[in-house]
């Protein structure tokens, strides 16, 4: 199991540097076209109507505000960029972990499942409901009464019918009821990162059986 590196966070932080650079070069390129047409301006101007103080006050004033605007821009783009490469060097500690993230998939392999949910409040009851790649429901469980909070739980991949299950990717659903009425439940997928993608809007990671998801989504670190 490797970190992927197809972005490597090093790169990134140079690319950073640089497109901060250039930001700067192109801010003082611009600062200095502004002066040269400003002198030109003066020069050239009428004896007998000169320019008014104000407006020149406010030409500076202008490319003062431009300016700054620019170097704001480029230090927040050098933050961003640094903030995704240390984020991913962070996610790179989780290859060879088991994680919690959002999403409903459940990989069934070797005779066995695992998958997660979370409560916000206690329920009375929960059902589990797990369905094939075509939405037809294979297996059903009753989980009985759960506290708050992330919960897991495991299927032998045995269908309802007691037939055992082919290997591949399900999906699955997680009822809960409070009092008779129906409550929330977020499910989880339960995977193995096998590795970390850095990427600019946020660092990847890859969960053996599912693909890529974002760090973003992850709930809970087994």
């Amino acid at each position: 199991m490797t970190v992927q590196s197809a972005t490597d966070p090093a790169a990134m932080l140079a690319s950073a540097n640089a497109a901060s650079a250039a930001t700067k070069s192109n801010a003082q390129d611009s600062a200095d076209r502004f002066l040269k047409l400003l002198v030109t301006q003066l020069k050239n101007q009428d004896p007998l109507n000169p320019m008014d103080n104000s407006a020149v006050t406010s030409q500076m004033a202008q490319i003062n505000m431009v300016e700054g605007i620019n170097k704001l821009n480029a230090t927040l783009s050098t933050m961003s960029m640094a903030f995704n490469a240390n984020e991913s060097l962070q996610a790179s500690t989780l290859v060879g972990r088991q994680v919690l993230a959002e999403g409903n998939s459940l990989n069934l392999a070797g005779g066995q499942a695992q998958g997660g949910y979370s409560l916000d409040a206690a329920a009375d009851s929960l059902k589990l409901t797990v369905k094939s790649a075509s939405g037809v429901a294979v297996y059903s469980s009753d989980l009985g009464r759960q506290d708050a909070g992330i919960h897991t739980f495991k299927w032998d991949g045995v269908a309802s019918n007691g037939a055992q299950a082919a290997p591949g990717l399900y999906t699955f659903e997680i009822s809960a009821r409070v009092g008779g009425a129906s409550a929330a439940a977020k499910t989880l997928m339960l995977g193995q990162v096998d590795g970390v993608t850095p990427a600019a809007d946020g660092a990847k990671l890859t969960l053996r059986g599912f693909g890529e998801v974002a760090i973003a989504s992850v709930k809970h670190i087994l």
